[in-house]
């Protein structure tokens, strides 16, 4: 991402904001509320245009694709909020992250490998399960149709220690297996330090700090993130 600017109306969020997600990393994006984490998010899928700046993605650009196109050159997005579709049964809900009417047997078993909590509960409604199972749910939905750049918008907000614990096992066995990028907003500083190996600290819709993980100096984002 070079230069971005991105706006709602007259009001700018994001400020010719530079950011980079090399093959195989887990880059984490923190900050206070407000400062354009989500928006950034939303611009990277194609739900929002820049006014100016470019995106690029395995070495081309996409800032002007809609969002399915980026999806089929490999970009999943898990948003804030989880947005499953509650009257779909987790099966169908897996069904629709996967993009076909049956997807390959490997993939089912691979996510379900990562989240075995699941499989007990492929024929129960979404809007069902508890907020951790639904969080998990939200990342098998994404993770079914095999990205390469993984985006998630806060995955521990709102979700018992036992889950966050459960979803940071998966990142770290995604990382592992150096297939995925990931890009991590989180507001948790402790989950973004065990995961990340470069972080941007974002401020008044631009980045205040980067560093990778060596350089990170914890008192400077937490004073970032203080109100």
């Amino acid at each position: 991402m070079k230069a971005l600017d991105v706006y709602y109306g007259d009001s700018r969020v994001l400020a010719h904001l530079d950011m980079r997600v090399r093959p195989g990393e887990v880059v984490c994006v923190m900050g206070r509320n407000g400062v354009g984490k989500t928006t950034l998010l939303k611009t990277i899928v194609g739900l929002l245009t820049p006014r100016r700046g470019a995106i690029e993605y395995g070495g081309a650009p996409i800032t002007h694709l809609p969002p399915y196109a980026r999806a089929r050159l490999g970009i999943g997005y898990v948003p804030q909020g989880r947005d499953i579709f509650p009257m779909l049964s987790v099966r169908e809900n897996l069904l629709v992250g996967a993009r076909r009417k049956q997807p390959p047997p490997e993939a089912l078993d691979y996510v379900l490998s990562l989240f075995p909590a699941l499989e007990a509960l492929l024929d129960r409604r979404g809007g069902d399960l508890s907020g951790g199972q639904q969080q998990q749910l939200a990342l098998a939905r994404v993770l079914i149709a095999d990205p390469s750049l993984l985006l998630l918008d806060e995955p521990t907000e709102g979700i018992q220690p036992s889950i966050v614990e459960q979803i940071a096992d998966v990142l770290e066995r995604i990382k592992r297996e150096g297939r995925r990028s990931i890009l991590l907003v989180e507001q948790y500083l402790e989950f973004a330090w065990s995961i990340g190996d470069r972080f941007y600290v974002m401020d008044k819709g631009g980045v205040a700090l980067e560093s990778d993980r060596s350089g990170l100096r914890l008192d400077e984002v937490t004073t970032h993130l203080s109100v």
